[in-house]
């Protein structure tokens, strides 16, 4: 692997020149630019805090709802969007490779970096909504926030590098993944928070404590609750069923471990792939 790591560093500057024609192409002849990746995300949280405040009781108890469903929405709209670029990506340009040489993982990786850039750049909105216009504190346990950014840069690249590559050989992958990623807006703790899940299964016995332990400290739903628990004060007994829980810095080494596993992992099974891929049928 250090061989892979030695060539990318070598065509690191391609690799910026494709993060760059990314993020020109998709807002190419646009005039509100950066603003159409944040907007689809900003729709969402409006649209579901509107919902559950008219609908239910449920997020009239949170202090501010809208801030809650925002910071779950910020890493998810990543995840997604990063891992279903990435996994079309190499056949996007599957020209180019069949006639020039460069490092495959060069392709997907263009895709992770690009979405990174505005999921840096969707925080700032955060901050400004939360920071400026609520007026919210700021507290100790935003240091945790540089390595949950770090987190889940290695946990998309990681899904990223594994799903491009599935793909160039079996391309009901790109559907699958579409299908993963609208039922996950809806299971992990994005429109709730994990309290009302540990909650609901202490009071009616309804959820195995296995699942529960690996509802809550799967990658994902750890890092949306990392952000949420660093970011913003906890929601009253009231809101969640019970007291809030603390934030679990062992849930947060573990999905820090799991997410380097999944990227060491990936990127071995994307180098020794990558060389047929010019082989598909």
């Amino acid at each position: 692997m250090s061989k892979e790591l030695a060539e990318l560093w070598r065509f690191r500057g391609l690799l910026w020149q494709l993060v760059r024609r990314d993020l020109k192409v998709r807002y190419k002849n646009s005039r509100l630019g950066f603003l159409w990746s944040i907007a689809p995300p900003l729709m969402q949280v409006a649209v579901i805090t509107f919902a559950f405040r008219h609908a239910t009781n449920f997020a009239a108890k949170f202090p501010s709802y809208s801030a809650f469903v925002l910071v779950a929405m910020i890493p998810w709209t990543y995840f997604q969007t990063a891992v279903q670029d990435s996994c079309q990506s190499i056949l996007m340009m599957y020209t180019v490779i069949k006639k020039v040489y460069l490092p495959r993982e060069i392709i997907p990786l263009s895709s992770t970096i690009s979405n990174f850039i505005h999921f840096l750049l969707s925080w700032l909105v955060f901050v400004l909504y939360w920071y400026v216009f609520r007026r919210g504190p700021i507290l100790w346990t935003v240091l945790w926030f540089p390595y949950l950014v770090i987190v889940q840069f290695m946990l998309v690249t990681g899904v990223g590098l594994f799903v491009a590559c599935l793909n160039v050989f079996y391309e009901d992958i790109k559907y699958i993944v579409t299908i993963v990623m609208s039922l996950l807006l809806f299971v992990l703790p994005i429109m709730y928070v994990p309290e009302q899940v540990v909650y609901t299964s202490h009071i009616g016995g309804r959820y195995h404590p296995i699942f529960i332990w690996f509802y809550m400290n799967n990658p994902i739903t750890a890092l949306i609750t990392g952000f949420r628990k660093t970011l913003l004060q906890p929601p009253s007994p009231a809101a969640v069923g019970g007291p809030s829980l603390p934030l679990n810095v062992g849930s947060l080494l573990f999905a820090g471990l799991i997410s380097f596993g999944i990227l060491i992992a990936s990127y071995a099974y994307f180098n020794k792939r990558k060389w047929e891929f010019i082989e598909r049928p």
